[in-house]
């Protein structure tokens, strides 16, 4: 049976939405607007907690206007690190970070930020809950007892020590001094100060909240807009926060609005109901750039999009298979047809701003599409058809169901069986109950070092291993590598050994190709949309 090509592959997708020309009203600009941003999703888990919500949609509401970091991500630039609540840092040696706290930052309520925030920011009792740094345990702890003790969510602790497995805490050495305190030398540590999790939040109002969910529906933040409302699902509104520390802002409010279909997002802007539509696939990108008023904004972003397999599944327990199922997928022809050729190809799962710390692997590749060697395999590994089942959401990612749809085409072509199954959200994807197979997530470089994403998700504190999806033992080995060794030679060799583990030897994932955002807007903004999935609206990103 031949190859599926660009031209195949489009006849799999589904049926784009029709044309989508409807009358628009002029956007009314006044001396401080507001905008509606339609979002396919606000968050996953219907909070407001970093923590809790750790996915893109979150990283889109979030950053970089309701949290704010020590370290605080360059998200209209190289992605890289600048000063935020921090205004400088330094070494003290390979296990110590100190930092001096930006003075005069208000929280919403209208507190200062002081260490004692920093320090409860990373405290037990808001992120780590019973765990233990790991070669260590924790020696800073502030001895502050709040009237109520707060259940944390199961997952929050898993998820913090994903990306400190060895923070030992916070120390407070004055009100506007603070040193980080890690049971094992770690070249990362600024990295994961400005890395999804690391922002502050005020210690009062944690205690002033009766319960962690009246909390997580209103954090209180030094961002440059605060909540105003939240309507889990539906929409959340963000207000002016007029004491923020960088100044007055441009917006009296945003508003994002869960709008969890493209054509409606798309109707919606050209209509004048929305000032902006978020994730809209490439054949849409016309329809919008042929209205009056409108453009599209569009990057390739540090995210790359990926599935990943189970081997609790008795099938995919077999190597073999899953090398087969990597070497059945034609990459090149899926970004082709459903991305317009408007994104690439990676070098596996690695990032090219990794050559800034010579930790980029020259030469690796995703594994050639390579149908007669996937057969090969299949044969080897006594393959009898049993059917994969494929846990998939109807377009989280944008294009992800019409891109399952070619895969499942491609896998069929060398004899496997994969199944499609529909799910509602995550929950159900990740439901122990039944038997898991393939399912989509994506990988980002969250802190311009390959620890991010290999060993955060894939390592052994990784959502993967924790999920018990899959493990490796040699890849646990080189993971404590990347989070304690100071020789770059050593970590680079690592990197690339688990780079053959994890695509070759026993694969746990396949990369797809790199994410790539286009948001519709009107012209009239003047707004410029960040390589990332955030989106800026302080003051220097707004032109209007």
């Amino acid at each position: 049976m031949p190859s599926i090509n660009r031209r195949h592959a489009l006849g799999l997708m589904s049926a784009a939405a029709g044309s989508l020309i409807l009358p628009r009203m002029a956007f009314s600009q006044g001396q401080r607007p507001s905008v509606t941003v339609a979002v396919q999703k606000i968050t996953n888990n219907n909070t407001l907690d970093i923590w809790n919500e750790q996915s893109n949609v979150g990283e889109r509401v979030f950053f970089p206007n309701l949290w704010e970091g020590l370290i605080n991500r360059d998200w209209m630039g190289s992605q890289g690190p600048v000063p935020g609540l921090a205004t400088e840092w330094k070494r003290i040696d390979d296990k110590t970070l100190e930092l001096k706290l930006r003075r005069g930052v208000k929280f919403h309520n209208g507190d200062e930020m002081t260490a004692e925030d920093v320090a409860f920011s990373f405290s037990k009792e808001r992120i780590f809950g019973t765990t233990e740094p790991k070669g260590g345990k924790t020696i800073f702890e502030s001895e502050h007892k709040p009237a109520t003790v707060k259940e944390l969510p199961a997952a929050i602790p898993g998820v913090a020590r994903r990306l400190w497995p060895a923070l030992e805490g916070v120390e407070i050495v004055d009100k506007y001094t603070v040193r980080f305190h890690n049971a094992t030398p770690d070249v990362t540590l600024e990295g994961r100060l400005y890395s999804f999790g690391s922002q502050i939040t005020s210690r009062r109002a944690w205690d002033e909240a009766k319960s962690y969910a009246e909390w997580a529906r209103k954090p209180i933040t030094t961002g440059p807009y605060m909540v105003g409302e939240y309507k889990p699902d539906v929409s959340l509104t963000l207000v002016a926060f007029d004491d923020y520390w960088g100044g007055r802002q441009p917006l009296k409010e945003i508003r994002f609005v869960e709008v969890p279909e493209v054509a409606s997002r798309v109707n919606g802007l050209l209509s004048g109901q929305y000032d902006f539509a978020c994730d809209l696939p490439p054949d849409q990108i016309a329809a919008v750039k042929n209205a009056p008023g409108l453009e599209v904004q569009s990057s390739t972003i540090w995210n790359h999009r990926i599935s990943v397999f189970n081997v609790q599944n008795p099938v995919l327990a077999n190597p073999l298979v899953r090398r087969a199922m990597t070497h059945s997928i034609d990459r090149q022809a899926i970004v082709d047809a459903l991305w317009a050729e408007l994104t690439v190809v990676p070098a596996g799962l690695q990032f090219e701003s990794f050559a800034g710390s010579n930790m980029f692997i020259d030469g690796w590749k995703p594994p050639e599409f390579n149908p007669e060697l996937a057969k090969k395999l299949l044969k080897e590994a006594g393959y009898k058809g049993d059917a994969i089942p494929y846990r998939l959401l109807n377009n989280y990612y944008t294009n992800q169901t019409a891109n399952a749809q070619i895969m499942v085409e491609m896998w069929k072509q060398v004899g496997l069986n994969v199944e499609i199954q529909m799910k509602e959200n995550w929950a159900q994807i990740h439901d122990p109950q039944g038997i898991k197979g393939v399912r989509d997530w994506s990988a980002s470089n969250t802190i311009n070092d390959p620890i991010t994403p290999m060993v955060v998700q894939f390592g052994p504190n990784g959502e993967i291993q924790q999920k018990k999806d899959w493990t490796n033992e040699e890849m646990n080995k080189l993971s404590l590598i990347m989070e304690t060794s100071t020789d770059q030679a050593l970590r680079k060799k690592a990197i690339a050994r688990m780079l053959e583990i994890c695509e070759r030897e026993d694969p746990v994932y396949q990369v797809l190709h790199q994410n790539a955002v286009f948001t519709g807007m009107k012209s009239s903004l003047k707004w410029k949309a960040a390589p990332a999935f955030a989106m800026d609206f302080r003051a220097s990103n707004w032109k209007a």
